[in-house]
This record gives structure tokens, C-alpha cells and sequence, in this order.
């Protein structure tokens, strides 16, 4: 009887425990559901102000996308106005470069002599009172008769220095008979002329106030070996020299066969401008075939 009572006792117990393992389960398991509860209680607030603080945000992003954009836009509009107004600068800036520039070519007009491109040679007078504006002398070791000092606008002085350097570098020597002639020179020599040749000097010698002597920008040349024996001149190394080089230092032949002036003088060379000069060179022009309005437009670069 002992060993059944036993077992059932054992049994009790072992019941015992279980239900108290159960109980004690059941217990924590409540404990822990409380304690998770309010976790999730917790969590869940902060999830609530998350979520609030994150809906403040993307309104804040909002904002700022917002305020992004009209600043683009706001940009945008600078932009365009500024480029407007740069554009009007630069119009500003033509205009005024323009302006400049024109009142530059008129004060380059007003300060060149109109007389220095007139067609001279019995079509327009200079009266005995025209006298250059300010005349240089022409350096000595190129005049033919070094006693004789010869003299021509001081403006055209550089131009004849740099044509007679360089035929003297390519071995021409060039020399200068005459330049400079007043009008009571011209006069006088006119008149002596008048006296050996008669009414013949009239083909070759311009009665004075219509000589382009009296400018101060013409010249008579020769060479050491020909002298005064100008008739010799057009067959000439020189004259050939000239015939390829002179333009570029702004000289032409005034008087070439054929001319309606005076007799052909391959000697007599008048400064009128490189420009004008080079025209005439490359289009095989000469200076009195065109017109006065022609040659006029070249006046703004003669010293050029």
C-alpha cells in the first residue's frame, strides 16, 4: 500500500509543480505583455512624433523647393535683365566708339591740309600767300647739288627719307634736284624759262600758283650718273625702281606720257599718301585721271 501512496504523492507534486510552473509563466507572460505594452505604447508616441517632426520637414522642403524655385525664377529674370542692360552697354559702347571715331576723322580732317591733294597743273590756283604749314629739310647725302639745301613737308619728310634709303639699299641713288618751290620761285624760274625756250616752256614748267611744287610735297630726282640731263631719266634703272617701288612710300607719277598737262616727266614725283598711291599702282591709274571727289576721299588717310 506504501508504494502507490508514494507514486500518487509523487504525482501531486509533480502536478504541483507544473501548475506552478504554469502559473508562474502565466505570470511573467503577463508581466512581459505589460512591460512590451508599454514599449509599444512608447514606440508608438515616438513614431507619432517622428511622423510629426517628418511632416514638418517635407513642409519645411516644400518651402524651400518653393522658395528655391521663385529664386531660380527670380534668377532667371536677373539674368535676362542683365543681359538686356549688358546690351545696351555694348550698343552704348558702339555708339560711343563711333562717335568717337568720327569725331577722331574730323579732327584728322581739320588738322590735313585739303590743298595737299588738289589737282593742281592748271585746273586749281594757289595763291602767292600758301606756304606749307611747316616745312623740314631733306637730309643732305640726297640732294644732287649738296649746296643747294632742298626742303619738303615736314609730314612727307619720313616718307622721302624711307623711298631714298631704299633705293640707295638696292643700289639706285636716288637724288633730289628740286622739292620745295614758293610761288615767287616758281615765278622766277617760269621766267627764265620763258627766256631760253620761248612759249615752249609752257609744256613743261606750270606758271606759279599751279605748281605742285608749291606744296611742299613734290619732287624732281635724278641719279649721280644722269644729272641734269633729265631726258635720259625715263630709261633709267632708277625710273624703273621707282615705277615698282615708289607707292609704297606714298610717291606717283604726276606727269606720264599721254598726260593733258605738261610733256612726260619721269623725273617729277608727287607725295599723295601710301593709300591713294597704292590704288593708283594696282588699278594702273594716275592721279589726274580721276576725279577730284575720288582722290577727295583720300585725304583722311594721307599721313596714314
Amino acid at each position: 500500500m506504501k508504494l502507490p501512496y508514494l507514486l500518487h504523492k509523487k504525482k501531486t507534486l509533480l502536478l504541483s509543480a507544473g501548475i506552478a510552473v504554469v502559473i508562474a509563466s502565466i505570470v511573467y507572460g503577463g508581466y512581459r505583455y505589460l512591460e512590451l505594452r508599454k514599449e509599444k505604447i512608447a514606440l508608438e508616441g515616438n513614431v507619432a512624433e517622428l511622423e510629426k517632426e517628418v511632416g514638418g520637414l517635407e513642409g519645411s522642403l516644400l518651402s524651400v523647393r518653393a522658395d528655391l524655385e521663385n529664386a531660380k525664377n527670380e534668377n532667371s529674370s536677373l539674368t535676362q535683365s542683365l543681359s538686356v542692360e549688358q546690351n545696351k552697354n555694348s550698343a552704348f559702347e558702339a555708339q560711343i566708339k563711333d562717335i568717337s571715331n568720327t569725331v577722331g576723322m574730323l579732327r584728322k580732317l581739320s588738322e590735313t591740309d585739303p590743298e595737299l591733294l588738289k589737282k593742281y597743273s592748271r585746273v586749281y590756283f594757289l595763291s602767292e600767300n600758301y606756304v606749307p604749314a611747316q616745312l623740314s629739310g631733306i637730309d643732305h647725302q640726297y640732294l644732287y647739288d649738296q649746296k643747294k639745301p632742298q626742303l619738303i613737308l615736314s609730314g612727307v619728310s619720313p616718307y622721302i627719307d624711307g623711298m631714298l634709303a631704299a633705293a640707295n639699299r638696292d643700289g639706285i641713288k636716288l637724288r633730289v634736284v628740286s622739292a620745295f618751290r614758293s610761288f615767287y620761285e616758281q615765278a622766277s624760274l617760269k621766267l627764265s624759262y620763258k627766256v631760253t625756250y620761248g612759249t615752249g616752256a609752257n609744256k613743261f614748267s606750270a606758271d606759279q600758283g599751279y605748281s605742285e611744287h608749291q606744296l611742299g610735297t613734290a619732287v624732281d630726282l635724278t641719279t649721280p650718273e644722269i644729272g641734269d640731263a633729265f631726258v635720259k631719266f625715263d630709261g633709267s634703272a632708277a625710273y624703273k625702281w621707282l615705277g615698282d617701288n615708289a607707292y609704297k612710300y606714298g610717291f606717283t607719277l604726276s606727269y606720264p606720257k599721254g598726260n593733258l598737262y605738261y610733256q612726260y616727266e619721269p623725273w617729277h614725283w608727287r607725295f599723295v599718301g601710301v593709300a591713294l598711291a597704292t590704288k593708283l599702282h594696282n588699278s594702273g591709274e594716275y592721279f589726274y585721271n580721276l576725279s577730284q571727289r575720288e582722290i577727295d576721299e583720300f585725304l583722311i588717310s594721307f599721313f596714314d
